[in-house]
C-alpha cells in the first residue's frame, strides 16, 4: 500500500518531484565526474613523472638513497640478476650507472649527469627513446655515442654529429676522460631533466668507468604496476644484505606527499560541495513537507499513525533519491568515460604543468566503476538523510493544529 501511495504523490506534485529529482541529478553527476577528473589528474601526473625515467622499482645499495656516492654502489649485481630472473612478476629490467662529469664542447662547458644504460631495455622501462626529436637512439655498442638533451646540448650549443668532451672520475676512483658523438637529443619536456641529462651505452661506459659488473641502479619493470610496493618488500627480503629495492612510492615520496595534499584539500572542496547540496535539499524538502501538512494533518486524522506517514515520506524521498541519482550517476559516467578516452586539453598552459611533472597539458579522467557506485552511494545517503529533519519536524504537529495550519 505504502509503495503506491508514495508513487502517486510523487506524479501529482509534478513540478516539486522534478525539481527533488534534478538537483539530484545534477549534484551526483557532478561529483561523479569531480572525482573522476581528481583520479585522472593524479593518476597522469603519477604516470608521467615515475615512466619519463625512474622507474616503477629501483633496487640500490643501502644508504646510496641518502648518499649517491661510489661508496654505496652496488658490486657484484650478478646475484642480483640471477634473483630478478627467477621472478615471474617482473616483465623487464635494466641496469644503469649514474655519474656527474665535466661536458665541454668548442665553445661552452657545463656540469651534468652522465648515465650509462642498456638501451633496449630502457626502452620498455623509460620515456627517453620515445623522447627522441633529433638524431637517433642510443644502440648497444662500445663506442662513444652521446643520447643528450635538448636544453643540455643548446647550453653547449652542439648538435647531432658533434663531438663533446668529458671529464670524470671512474668507479673505482680512476680519472676518467673521452671524446663522445651526439648521436641523438631528445625532448622530454621538462627543462631542468633536459639540460642536465646525458646517456651512453653502458657496454661503453662500463669501459670507459671500470664499472663492470656494477651499478646505481637497476629498475624493475612490474607485469602489474599496481603491484609495485609489494614486490619491492618482496625483493629486499631475497636481495643480499648490501642492496635493498623500493617502489616509487618510496623514492618520490615528494610527489606522493603533493599527492596527498592534493586530495585532502579536493576533498575538503567536494565536502564544501557536500554540505551546499545537503542543506539546498533540506531547506527545499523542508519547504515542499511544510505544504503538505494539512494533508499529513487529516492522514493522521482518519487513523493513519506517526511511523507509518514517517515511512510513507521517507519512501518518497529514496524513490525520488534513486532515481536522481541513477540519472546522475549515469550522466556523470559517460562523461568520464568520454574525458577518460577524449582527454580535456589546457591550451596556453604547458609551462605550469611541466612544473607538476606533466610533459603534457592533456588530462584524462579516471573511469572507475567502483568509484562511481561509491559516489552515488554517498548522494544517495546524502538524498535521504536530509529529508529526515523536515520529517520530524512536521511530525511535531499533532492532527488537529496541523489540519488548521494554512
Amino acid at each position: 500500500m505504502l509503495p503506491q501511495l508514495a508513487l502517486k504523490n510523487i506524479l501529482t506534485f509534478k513540478k516539486r518531484s522534478i525539481i527533488t529529482l534534478l538537483l539530484t541529478a545534477i549534484s551526483t553527476a557532478l561529483l561523479v565526474f569531480a572525482s573522476a577528473f581528481m583520479g585522472g589528474s593524479h593518476s597522469t601526473m603519477i604516470r608521467n613523472a615515475v615512466e619519463l625515467y625512474p622507474g616503477y622499482l629501483q633496487i640500490t645499495g643501502k644508504g646510496f638513497r641518502d648518499t649517491p656516492s661510489l661508496e654505496h654502489i652496488m658490486v657484484d649485481i650478478k646475484p642480483v640478476r640471477e634473483i630478478l630472473l627467477s621472478q615471474n612478476e617482473i616483465e623487464v629490467f635494466a641496469e644503469r650507472f649514474e655519474t656527474f662529469v665535466l661536458f665541454s664542447s668548442d665553445e661552452k662547458a657545463t656540469g651534468a649527469l652522465l648515465a650509462g644504460i642498456e638501451p633496449e631495455k630502457e626502452a620498455h622501462i623509460s620515456r627517453l627513446k620515445s623522447s627522441l626529436t633529433e638524431g637517433k637512439y642510443l644502440s648497444n655498442v662500445t663506442t662513444g655515442q652521446l643520447y643528450i638533451g635538448f636544453e643540455l646540448a643548446k647550453k653547449l650549443r652542439v648538435g647531432v654529429g658533434d663531438s663533446i668532451s668529458y671529464i670524470g672520475t671512474g668507479a673505482d676512483y680512476s680519472f676518467a676522460a673521452d671524446n663522445l658523438t651526439v648521436v641523438g637529443i631528445f625532448m622530454t619536456g621538462l627543462y631542468e631533466f633536459d639540460g642536465s641529462s646525458a646517456f651512453v651505452p653502458k657496454s661503453y661506459f662500463d669501459s670507459a668507468m671500470a664499472s663492470y659488473n656494477m651499478a646505481s641502479h637497476i629498475i624493475v619493470q612490474p607485469k602489474f604496476t599496481e603491484g609495485a610496493e609489494q614486490l619491492a618488500q618482496r625483493l629486499t627480503t631475497l636481495l643480499p644484505d648490501e642492496f635493498t629495492a623500493e617502489s616509487w612510492q618510496e623514492t618520490m615520496s615528494g610527489l606522493v606527499q603533493a599527492m596527498e595534499l592534493d586530495s585532502i584539500f579536493g576533498y575538503i572542496t567536494l565536502a564544501i560541495i557536500f554540505i551546499v547540496i545537503f542543506f539546498v535539499i533540506m531547506i527545499y524538502t523542508l519547504l515542499g513537507v511544510f505544504t503538505r501538512i494539512r494533508e499529513i494533518g487529516v492522514l493522521r486524522a482518519i487513523g493513519t499513525t506517526s511511523n507509518q506517514v514517517f515511512a510513507l515520506l521517507v519512501l518518497e524521498s529514496t524513490l525520488l533519491t534513486l532515481a536522481g541519482v541513477l540519472l546522475g550517476g549515469v550522466i556523470g559516467g559517460l562523461l568520464a568515460y568520454y574525458f577518460e578516452v577524449h582527454p580535456l586539453y589546457f591550451s596556453g598552459y604547458e609551462d605550469q604543468f611541466k612544473q607538476y611533472g606533466l610533459v603534457q597539458s592533456s588530462l584524462p579522467t579516471d573511469f572507475s566503476p567502483i568509484a562511481i557506485l561509491r559516489d552515488m552511494t554517498i548522494m544517495f545517503l546524502l538524498g535521504v538523510g536530509c529529508t529526515i529533519y523536515p520529517i520530524f519536524k512536521i511530525l511535531r504537529y499533532n492532527p488537529v493544529e496541523a489540519m488548521r495550519h494554512v
